[in-house]
């Protein structure tokens, strides 16, 4: 007897899912929504030319991923901007990722330290404002910029720590997108340089110092409050 294969799990349907996924990704990240904007999965469906249940598959992930929200209504919206919900993946990400990099550096091989220096040669030669950006980072330095920090990560070895981390990392790109603009007080060149030499020095202490530092910086700026905390810092 010859199974035909679910509509649910049809590669045809992966694939749409697949691009309606990216489609909506790529819109939340530009702000082409605003922060608390329905996603309505019928418009969605029509815009798209897919069936309801492609547009609720991608939504699904999206809302993984941090960059949806699933109401109580079973509707979805883009996550509202709140100083409240930054601060809390601010506190999570200072909270996690100095530990993880203090793995990373412990069992880091050579490998990782040849990536780690290849990644910050990348961030440190690509420019982070281009005029078709305005005043926002530029697409090309905010890929680099996620490929350093990931990879000052990844000789943790640990694949479900590197999961949150990416997660968190998301939700963060989120809030630059609407919020962070240029700051020409901040030396962001030098606190990566930091975080790079305090890394392959193996001196863990410093390098977890300087990422919650560079973590603290980043999540003022998202929330206005730079100034207060260079003063604290």
């Amino acid at each position: 007897m010859t199974r035909t294969a679910h509509p649910l799990t049809s590669p045809g349907k992966q694939m749409l899912s697949e691009q309606v996924y990216a489609h909506l990704r790529d819109a939340i990240m530009r702000g082409d929504h605003a922060p608390g904007d329905a996603l309505k999965p019928q418009d969605i469906a029509k815009e798209q030319g897919v069936s309801l249940a492609v547009v609720r598959e991608a939504l699904v992930r999206l809302v993984g991923e941090g960059l949806a929200d699933r109401l109580p209504n079973r509707g979805f919206a883009v996550p509202a901007f709140s100083d409240r919900r930054w601060q809390e993946i601010a506190e999570a990400r200072r909270t996690i990722e100095p530990v993880v990099l203090r793995m990373s550096i412990e069992r880091g091989d050579v490998d990782w330290e040849a990536r780690v220096r290849a990644a910050h040669h990348r961030l440190a030669r690509t420019p982070a404002f281009v005029p078709e950006d305005g005043e926002y980072y530029s697409s090309a330095w905010s890929e680099a910029h996620r490929v350093f920090h990931r990879t000052l990560l990844e000789g943790c070895g640990n694949p479900v720590l590197l999961e949150t981390f990416d997660r968190m990392w998301t939700a963060s790109e989120l809030a630059r997108r609407w919020a962070a603009q240029r700051d020409p007080d901040r030396d962001a060149v030098g606190e990566h340089r930091r975080l790079e030499e305090a890394a392959l020095a193996r001196d863990a202490d410093t390098a977890a110092e300087v990422l919650a530092r560079h973590l603290t910086l980043t999540a003022a700026a998202l929330t206005g409050s730079s100034r207060q905390a260079k003063e604290v810092l």
